[in-house]
């Protein structure tokens, strides 16, 4: 698999969680007000793919690495949320690591089991 692949699988998912967080919340779905949810989180998957890729070996589609994403992306997106005075509720936070963990882990395990 292309190395680019992962990547912009990974950022369109977090892209496609914060459009759905912002439609059940009734925020409306522009796509200004989409990247404003997103980016925080899209900092995250960017500081996890450096921490993992820098300091692992593992590959991008492997579990253990899509499981660094995902602590990487909800730590540094509620951080930065929380920097941002956005809202940090104990329940968006679980929200957010349960769709985040199905959305990220999820791919790789479905490559894992097609032998992709």
């Amino acid at each position: 698999m292309n190395r680019l692949v992962p990547v912009l699988l990974d950022a369109a998912l977090v892209l496609v969680f914060a459009a759905v967080g912002r439609r059940s919340h009734e925020h409306g779905l522009t796509l200004t007000g989409v990247l404003q949810t997103a980016a925080p989180f899209l900092c995250g998957t960017a500081a996890g793919w450096l921490l993992a890729s820098s300091l692992t070996d593992l590959a991008a589609t492997s579990l253990p690495f899509g499981v660094v994403l995902v602590v990487a992306t909800v730590v540094v997106g509620m951080g930065l949320r929380m920097a941002l005075g956005a809202g940090v509720a104990w329940s968006f936070v679980a929200v957010a690591t349960t769709v985040l963990s199905l959305f990220l882990l999820g791919w790789r395990l479905l490559a894992r089991l097609l032998g992709s």
